[in-house]
């Protein structure tokens, strides 16, 4: 595709002077969003002719709708990453975006959003900080601070516009990372419609006709590639200020039925959005085997030299704990299709091993504690429960974590990043030096697992054991003769 001899990204030089009508309407203008749903949104309309046009809303004071309109809500989407062990590298310019709008500078220009005739879709990404409920928040601010606080008055400025008709309610669809995001961001809208005493009849067309969605989302966004920017260009034959880069990987779970299925024909693309009834087992696994796995290689593959995801995944000796981890011991206690959750975490594998995003372990390390206590404690126990043994690799990797909370290894500070009250407990806690005090000593902190673990059986003894092995021969020998005495 080429442009005028000016090189800027614009519709005029491209030739898409068609604009197409508003279907959607999406709160914020991330990277996030725009390498996801717009993305998304684009294969719909390249697939089975959904025809969506998507205006932009800047949910704070400060953004870039400025910037996307200066490119007429043009964008370039760089893709990059393994898939099944090929190196996969695509680009694409992104058009479906009509308008954006910031309601702090124009806000009748954002109410006048509500009055669009084939308007359908809200979907949003203000982060996880974006669904709150702020009590100060009323009718009369222009804007009001608060996503739902925005979104209530939207609502309720579509409602009377069109009479409470029900063919012009909207579909809701958050993707921020909370769970039950639809639920919680509905419970919020129908608090400002109590406090601002909205009519029964607005009440009734929101939780009747409009629908609201919970959703997992799943895809690595880098965003603007600044250190290789001069790289990203030179594939480029227009100047784009708006670059984002993603993962190929890209996963999309909503609830709904039939009904949502129609209205969002995913099932036209090549696209992994499932519309299921309910999304919590799609979460369970994302967060025991994707983060779960994360959680668990990290102080275990510091403690033995790697710097990154990649190198753990790709080291014969940290490769082989984290594939047993994962397929022989936390997909076995899933409640889902073993074949489904072995295809799943092959590609979360091929994710670990993307050679364009460099995941380093220190970041990783960010609050291990509690990551730990949610993403992989429940494995270890119910594998313990169902299979009457604990899974040695996890109850290796816990021994890791807490080798790792004492601070040094062989002369040198690890990357511990937590609270202070965790920092100094593990003082105190290896102040002793003896391995079974320690072991005792952290697994009947409940502040730190919400139970009480040294009633686990044997599991106190087990985490002594691999700790003196840690400790007397590394990790590599180590998790070998800890494996042959237990």
């Amino acid at each position: 595709m080429s442009v005028t001899i000016d090189n800027k990204l614009n519709r005029s030089n491209l030739g898409l002077e068609e604009r197409l009508p508003i279907k959607v309407i999406q709160f914020g203008e991330g990277n996030f969003l725009r390498a996801f749903v717009d993305y998304a949104i684009q294969q719909l309309n390249k697939s089975a002719d959904f025809n969506a046009g998507v205006a932009v809303v800047q949910p704070i004071d400060r953004g870039m709708v400025d910037m996307l309109n200066d490119q007429d809500g043009l964008y370039t989407l760089f893709l990059k990453g393994i898939q099944k062990g090929e190196e996969i590298q695509t680009k694409e310019l992104i058009t479906n975006i009509v308008k954006g709008i910031n309601p702090y500078a124009d806000f009748q220009q954002y109410l006048d959003l509500a009055k669009e005739e084939e308007l359908q879709f809200i979907i949003s990404n203000t982060t996880e900080a974006g669904i709150a409920y702020v009590e100060s928040d009323t009718m009369e601010m222009q804007p009001p601070s608060s996503f739902p606080a925005k979104l209530t008055m939207l609502l309720h400025k579509r409602f009377q516009h069109f009479n409470g008709a029900s063919d012009k309610a909207l579909t809701i669809i958050p993707c921020e990372l909370i769970n039950y995001n639809s639920d919680t961001l509905k419970e919020i809208i129908l608090k400002y419609c109590a406090d601002w005493n909205l009519e029964e009849g607005f009440k009734t067309w929101l939780t009747e006709h409009c629908s609201f969605h919970n959703t997992l989302v799943d895809r690595i966004v880098p965003g603007y590639p600044k250190d290789q920017i001069e790289e990203y260009n030179a594939q480029l034959d227009y100047k784009d200020n708006l670059i984002v880069s993603a993962e190929t990987f890209l996963l999309w779970v909503i609830e709904g039925g039939d009904d949502l299925k129609a209205k969002l024909p995913f099932d036209k693309t090549d696209l992994d959005v499932k519309i299921v009834k309910d999304m919590q087992p799609y979460r369970t696994r994302k967060v025991r085997i994707l983060n779960g796995a994360h959680t668990s290689m990290v102080p275990f593959s510091l403690l033995y030299g790697n710097e990154t995801v990649k190198e753990t995944v790709d080291n014969e000796f940290t490769g082989a704990f984290v594939n047993s981890a994962i397929f022989d011991e936390i997909n076995h206690v899933l409640p889902m299709d073993k074949a489904e959750l072995d295809s799943f975490a092959e590609e979360i594998l091929d994710r670990f091993r993307n050679p364009f995003i460099k995941h380093k372990l220190a970041d990783i390390a960010l609050n291990s504690i509690s990551k730990f206590k949610v993403r992989v404690l429940p494995s270890l126990l119910e594998y313990n429960e169902k299979f009457q043994k604990l899974p040695a690799h996890l109850t290796f990797a816990f021994a890791c974590l807490i080798r790792f909370y004492k601070g040094e290894w062989h002369g040198k500070a690890l990357p511990i990043k937590d609270s202070e009250d965790i920092v100094n407990a593990f003082k105190t806690i290896w102040a002793s030096n003896d391995y079974k005090s320690v072991a005792s000593a952290t697994l009947e902190k409940t502040d730190f697992w919400g139970e009480d673990l040294t009633k686990v059986n044997n599991l106190v003894e087990t985490i002594e054991v691999a700790l003196e092995e840690i400790d007397a021969n590394g990790v590599e020998q180590g998790l070998k003769n800890f494996k042959d005495k237990i």
